[in-house]
């Protein structure tokens, strides 16, 4: 088996993986610039969403030329990550209303 990386792949797959870990670098600085809980779980869940997906493009791109076939697991493994990750953020941030509106008083007590 073959275990060199061609050009064509190589190069792509750095620059991805390169980009995928500044975003995902400015993503997570995200949880220490903004102030509240609401801010603070944008930067990361769309930051860190969009790197693991160049990763993972930059995985498919060298696994796929290597085995000389489309490789499909990435692809499931990104899809996953969309369909997981904004849900999360969403029952996340659902909860932190809920719970600031419960300090509050907002809610009827019977």
């Amino acid at each position: 088996m073959n275990l060199e990386i061609p050009l064509w792949a190589g190069i792509p797959a750095s620059i991805l993986l390169v980009v995928g870990g500044v975003i995902s670098l400015i993503g997570s600085a995200g949880l220490l610039r903004f102030k509240n809980f609401v801010s603070r779980i944008h930067a990361p869940t769309l930051g860190n969403t969009l790197g693991a997906v160049c990763v993972l493009l930059a995985s498919i791109l060298v696994f796929s030329s290597i085995q000389q076939r489309f490789v499909i697991h990435e692809i499931l493994i990104t899809l996953l990550l969309f369909i997981t990750s904004p849900v999360t953020a969403m029952l996340l941030m659902r909860a932190a209303v809920y719970r600031g509106q419960r300090d509050r008083g907002e809610f009827n007590s019977k």
